[in-house]
């Protein structure tokens, strides 16, 4: 990182601070850097998602009671660390979770509840619109979601008068500014490369295929203006900074950058802006950002065309699933120890069960797991249904099991990263990897690494994640105008940054490549247990 003479608590008094809000999926995050880049102060909150009526939803209710949460956990962390108030920031920034679907009337009411990117209700639609639009429109897209709904003749489509995502709305809320980053616009409608904004032909022929279905609309009208990194994206009003702070910590007027999916935020943190880097983020998803130098070949239902917050063509590999069900084993494994009458922490028990997998066999020794607690379109699943299974002469011991469990939680990614690599050929010079599957040092890394054969280097630039990316956009913001974005990641922010990169080793690609064979031969097992496993029954009712 670089280095800034300026202490902290004057940086924070002066206001050369910049403040970013990241929404994930599982908590809501604040953090604050400062001249440097550095963090000076985090605050965050938990929160879940909630599966009503078959669809994934939280309620904005629950938004803006995390997002206050974590400011004000934000400021008492300033008071600790630092012994002074916050008292304003010099810039702010809001992220997060990509796509999903949420619709307003003219007043500005909700009209059905915020369907999240994990939801997969929405075959038929991404089915017919990437057959229409000639690219791959995945079922999280917020087209795929407004077409679902007017396929399935809900009444509220006639009255949408403003669709966005949930970064946009947030932003919204707090700027009046109805905006959203080029990254996460991409996930709104597909973009012109020469133009920078949405594809006026697909846009055109979206507003043709509502109207054979009977509604009349002009997506056009509809969506958030597209804007770049480094842009003006309004301004804090006197109603945003209440519904950030009702304490009054934070003051109107203070400037905000295009809001951004966690996708882009991921791509800043891990420096990961320019042509053949590309990113793994593992959370309650995992997704691959690559950024392409050239145009793919064809379009490919495996792989999502999106770009970095600065316009430029990403191909993304994202996957519905990925290290919930090892946090649930983790669970159990926790409360077995708590039941034994050891103090056992989740943090020591993950550090331990990671660790042990690293002894496990090197093809997970007859054992097979998914870890689909949600659909997963790469594969063909519209529902979840978590599973592990093993043959007969298979050996049920720890290290194996975790090793199972791990590899599972790459397999969807490494599907889509064939497709890639070898189908495609895209070269790449570097993966970053982020997120909470790799925080036990050498475990995840390294079968990742075997995963996609390449090299993967983790280190301290992603330590806070995409609520530090946003951060980073919001403080580039306010850059000397002319200076790109990776250049500013390159010579501003990741100067001097530690990094450790892991080699795949030729045992680890063997085994992961005998694993994959037998993952892949085991997806009708899958298949089955959704068609024929009722989530709704339990107990006596099956």
């Amino acid at each position: 990182m670089t280095t800034d003479a300026m202490p902290a608590a004057e940086a924070i008094t002066h206001g050369r601070t910049a403040l970013g809000i990241e929404l994930g999926s599982t908590r809501i995050k604040a953090v604050l850097i400062g001249p440097d880049h550095s963090p000076l102060a985090v605050g965050s909150s938990d929160w879940e998602n909630q599966f009503v009526d078959r669809l994934w939803t939280y309620s904005l209710d629950a938004v803006w009671a995390g997002v206050r949460e974590s400011v004000a956990a934000l400021a008492d962390d300033v008071r600790r660390r630092h012994g002074v108030e916050l008292a304003g920031v010099g810039a702010l920034g809001v992220s997060a979770m990509m796509h999903g679907y949420l619709a307003f009337d003219a007043d500005g009411e909700l009209l059905a509840p915020f369907r999240t990117w994990r939801n997969t209700n929405t075959g038929r639609a991404a089915e017919r619109l990437s057959a229409e639009f000639g690219v791959n429109i995945p079922h999280r897209w917020s087209v795929a979601h407004l077409y679902q709904a007017i396929l399935d003749g809900e009444e509220h489509v006639g009255r949408v008068a403003h669709l966005t995502t949930l970064a946009g709305y947030v932003h919204w809320r707090l700027t009046g500014e109805k905006v959203l980053g080029i990254g996460d616009a991409s996930g709104m409608v597909p973009i012109d490369d020469e133009t920078r904004g949405y594809s006026a032909a697909m846009l055109a022929r979206f507003d043709e295929l509502a109207a054979e279905a009977g509604v009349e609309l002009t997506l056009a009208e509809l969506l958030p203006r597209v804007a770049v990194a480094g842009e003006p994206a309004g301004a804090l009003t006197e109603a945003g900074a209440a519904l950030l702070d009702p304490a009054g910590r934070l003051r109107p007027g203070t400037p905000l950058c295009p809001p951004e999916g966690d996708a882009g935020t991921g791509m800043v943190a891990t420096n990961s802006v320019a042509p053949r880097t590309g990113n793994v983020s593992a959370g309650t998803s995992i997704f691959a950002m690559v950024v392409l130098e050239r145009e793919l070949s064809r379009a490919h239902p495996e792989l999502d065309l999106v770009t970095t917050p600065a316009g430029d063509p990403v191909a993304m590999v994202h996957c519905n699933n990925g290290a919930s069900e090892l946090e649930a084993w983790a669970g159990l494994f926790t409360e077995f120890a708590r039941a034994l009458g050891t103090d056992a922490d989740p943090s020591s028990v993950f550090a331990t069960l990671f660790t042990a997998a690293l002894d496990g066999a090197g093809d997970a020794g007859g054992m097979l797991a998914y870890n689909y607690l949600s659909g997963e379109p790469i594969t063909g699943l519209e529902e979840g249904r978590p599973l592990f299974v093993r043959s007969p002469d298979s050996r049920l011991d720890l290290g194996t099991f975790m090793r199972t469990h791990l590899y599972s939680s790459l397999a969807t990614l490494r599907i889509g990263m064939d497709v890639l690599q070898k189908t495609e050929g895209v070269a790449l010079d570097r993966m970053f990897a982020h997120g909470g599957l790799f925080k036990t040092e050498g475990v995840a890394q390294r079968f990742l690494a075997a995963a996609i054969d390449t090299p993967v280097t983790v280190g301290d630039i992603a330590g806070e994640g995409g609520a530090w990316g946003i951060a980073v956009l919001a403080a580039f913001a306010g850059r000397a105008p002319g200076q790109s974005l990776a250049e500013y990641l390159e010579t501003e922010v990741f100067t001097g940054a530690s990094l450790r990169t892991a080699e795949p080793d030729p045992a680890d690609v063997t085994g992961f490549d005998a694993f994959m064979a037998r993952y892949v031969a085991g997806l009708p097992v899958q298949r089955a247990a959704v068609d024929h496993v009722n989530p709704a029954q339990r107990g006596g009712d099956a």
